[in-house]
């Protein structure tokens, strides 16, 4: 670190970043300690190897967190951002940095993860598996319409009236303030198109949008999903019953997007936008959308994927996921495969031909129900479907009714697995897991309870999330002799 500190003002000046840290923030080291930089809510952003100044806004025992006030130069690492949002949206916050850097730091955050958190040893871990498409690459986006539009700092000093409803994504630790999108680089079209469509009848139809503190208005989300297929699903969100204003809504989407294929809506009067315990009213078209996945068995397999349903939102990186993984599993066709954390059993289904059974486990029974439908279209017959608390279903008392597994496939939530199903695996001592995670923080803290038993023989993290600072890991264990 070069430059000198100003401890009455609590800022540094001239300071180099060094790295990147936890959450995409950036790191000094200094003397004193570590200080984690981020960047002013539409202020600069810094990336490692850029000289900035900083001011320090929370001082803690062994870290200072600071914002970064201005760059004097820019590092190696640096790109010029796509989006007209950066800065402000909360979304691909390090389209910033250069893509091979991306890369690079998400390789090195699983391994920081697998080595400092697990203590456990490491094979060398394999450079990040980039994303073909990094942008327009999603299948599934939510926007928010509220009645909560961020206001910025030029329209609070002109003193001139604005419209407060907007349609977009919630600004960074402000939930109830909303930035209106003109044009997102995460889904493919018609998204920006519907969704602009969306704000621009509200306002011409004089639509109320839902107030995130008093709770009081009409239109509340906008859900879009489109499929490899060219299918296209659209889930309207509302607070209030109001059945005309609904329709005409509905009907305008309906005549001027003829890609929609699957049109509904939800009436949602609860205090916040979760919808998985509402019920999903269709109103034009089928209650689904289709995707397809080569599984490399000459036929692809097809996957309905319906409102509530959990499908990856990089379909085509899935794809290479779900190829590590079964390749990493290594079925001959007379294994038996538990699959924890089926969700709607892609993965189940997607290594089902290339073993003898497979079982998938999910707590989500919506879900579960959607992986018995997936295993029907496609005309699987030996995976099987399980739905309830993993702790409590993985046990010797399963183990017994189906038979211990030969080989694990683990896919759990960022939380990890909780410690008692970590534990029964060592029970079930199968000859081989397969560990993905969207958190290697979590996958660390497992990773070191199976170290008892297992060794971890290869680490190939893969890039799910372009722009982000997520990273999808993968680890292949084997039983030690």
């Amino acid at each position: 670190m070069s430059g000198k500190t100003q401890k009455k003002t609590q800022r540094l000046q001239a300071v180099r970043i060094d790295d990147v840290a936890a959450e995409g923030k950036c790191l000094v080291r200094t003397e004193e300690g570590v200080i984690f930089v981020e960047g002013r809510l539409g202020g600069p952003v810094a990336a490692p190897g850029d000289v900035v100044d900083l001011r320090i806004v929370k001082q803690k025992k062994q870290y200072r967190e600071a914002v970064v006030e201005k760059i004097h130069s820019y590092g190696p690492s640096r790109a010029e951002p796509f989006c007209p949002h950066f800065g402000t949206c909360g979304g691909c916050k390090w389209q910033h940095i250069r893509y091979d850097e991306q890369l690079r730091f998400k390789g090195q955050q699983a391994a920081d993860h697998l080595s400092r958190i697990g203590k456990v040893q490491l094979p060398p871990v394999l450079p990040t598996l980039a994303s073909a498409e990094t942008r327009y690459y999603r299948n599934k986006l939510e926007f928010t319409c509220a009645d909560g539009r961020w206001i910025t700092e030029d329209e609070i000093r002109s003193g001139t009236s604005v419209d407060k409803r907007a349609v977009g994504f919630h600004i960074p630790k402000r939930f109830d303030k909303i930035l209106p999108i003109v044009h997102c680089f995460l889904q493919p079209d018609p998204s920006n198109a519907i969704r602009l469509a969306v704000a621009a009848y509200a306002f011409e139809h004089g639509l109320t949008m839902y107030n995130l503190n008093t709770h009081v208005g009409f239109l509340r989300t906008v859900i879009i999903r489109t499929a490899s297929t060219g299918q296209v699903m659209v889930n309207v969100q509302v607070a209030e019953d109001r059945p005309e204003e609904l329709k005409g809504l509905m009907e305008m989407l309906k005549q001027t997007f003829p890609q929609i294929t699957s049109l509904n809506y939800i009436l949602n009067q609860k205090l916040n936008d979760s919808y998985q315990d509402q019920e999903v009213i269709p109103y034009w078209g089928k209650p689904y959308i289709e995707e397809q996945m080569d599984a490399g068995s000459g036929q692809p397999l097809t996957f309905r994927v319906g409102p509530k349903s959990f499908y990856q939102t990089n379909a085509g990186q899935a794809f290479e996921l779900y190829k590590i993984t079964r390749e990493w599993a290594g079925l001959t066709g007379s294994e038996r495969v538990y699959d924890l954390y089926t969700g709607t059993g892609t993965i189940a289904l997607f290594v089902a031909r290339q073993a003898r059974q497979v079982l998938g486990i999910e707590y989500v029974e919506s879900a579960v129900e959607d992986a018995r439908v997936n295993a029907s279209i496609n005309g699987i017959q030996n995976a099987e479907f399980l739905a309830g608390d993993m702790g409590k279903i993985l046990t010797p008392a399963l183990f017994d009714q189906y038979g211990k597994p030969d080989v694990v496939i683990t896919d759990p939530p960022r939380a990890g697995m909780d410690e008692a199903v970590t534990r029964n695996l060592l029970q079930a001592a199968p000859q081989r897991i397969v560990y993905v995670s969207c958190n290697t923080a979590t996958q660390a803290r497992d990773l070191a309870i199976l170290d008892e038993l297992y060794e971890v023989k290869a680490v190939q993290p893969v890039d799910m999330f372009p722009h982000t600072h997520h990273v999808e890991n993968v680890v292949k264990l084997e039983k030690r002799n």
